[in-house]
């Protein structure tokens, strides 16, 4: 399932237009061109709508979120979903200030997204118009544990069918549901977490695989899941004692570059819920 996934990214190798975050617009563009997709990095009003036309789909992301972009934000994704194209909104930092929380709430109510991926604090956010993050890290008495995860599944599924949006909740353990099925997915390693914009570069990630995949939305996001943390797997055992953070970040994109179909499909530790 997972590979046919794949294989249709690195087949169809979709053009992705990206209005994200500027602390990591280099990295999410190269991550895109490591799975196989191409990426368009534009969030001008000027232009936005011209751009998303060319493109198939569309990554939103507010990370360094400004007033100049909110209305490119909503010019593209109601340009995306007029022309049928898959949306994904990254909603970082939500519940961090009333600019961020307000402009997420209002993505939501005037942009239908294909896939909302998240912290469990920014979902949670969401969900209830109102919330509070440290920083754009989960807060620590909401992280996804085995021992509240059936608890965030039911959270999930009820968001999903709310939003008819596919929730991807990233964390230590990652959540893809719709308002039926859940993927419970297990890939990844902790020291992910000190690299600025690995959920950023999912977020682009995820955009290429639900577009290669229409009709599939949910089982090409958990593939984008699994494959992120997959590769933050394979990216660890590379490393050396004198390798950090930075070295580690281009593993990551390295393994995804050079990761198979097969690869990914016989990588994937996930269940069905």
């Amino acid at each position: 399932m997972f590979r046919t996934a794949f294989e249709n990214l690195r087949q169809k190798a979709p053009l992705i237009h990206n209005i994200t975050n500027h602390v990591t617009v280099n990295d999410c563009a190269n991550m895109v061109l490591a799975c196989g997709a191409s990426p368009i990095m534009a969030d001008d009003l000027g232009e936005v709508e011209e751009i998303t036309t060319l493109c198939a789909g569309l990554n939103i992301n507010i990370g360094t979120l400004n007033s100049r972009t909110i209305d490119s934000m909503l010019l593209a994704g109601r340009t995306a979903n007029r022309l049928g194209h898959p949306v994904v909104l990254d909603p970082v930092g939500a519940g961090a200030s009333r600019l961020r929380t307000g402009t997420a709430l209002r993505l939501l109510e005037e942009v239908h997204f294909a896939v909302i991926r998240g912290n469990i604090s920014e979902i949670r956010t969401l969900a209830s118009g109102a919330g509070t993050t440290k920083g754009v890290d989960a807060d620590v008495a909401d992280r996804v544990t085995e021992e509240n995860l059936d608890a965030a599944v039911r959270f999930a599924k009820e968001f999903a069918s709310r939003t008819g949006a596919v929730i991807a909740i990233t964390g230590a353990i990652d959540i893809v549901a719709d308002g039926d099925t859940a993927y419970c997915i297990r890939n990844g390693n902790a020291m992910m977490s000190s690299i600025t914009g690995t959920g950023c570069q999912l977020s682009a990630l995820t955009a290429a695989f639900v577009t290669a995949n229409p009709g599939h939305t949910l089982e090409a996001a958990a593939a984008a899941v699994c494959a992120m943390g997959l590769a933050g797997e394979v990216a660890h055992r590379r490393l050396t004692p004198l390798d950090g953070n930075a070295t580690y970040r281009n593993y990551i994109i390295d393994a995804i570059y050079n990761m198979t179909p097969q690869q990914l499909e016989e990588g994937a530790n996930y269940e069905v819920r």
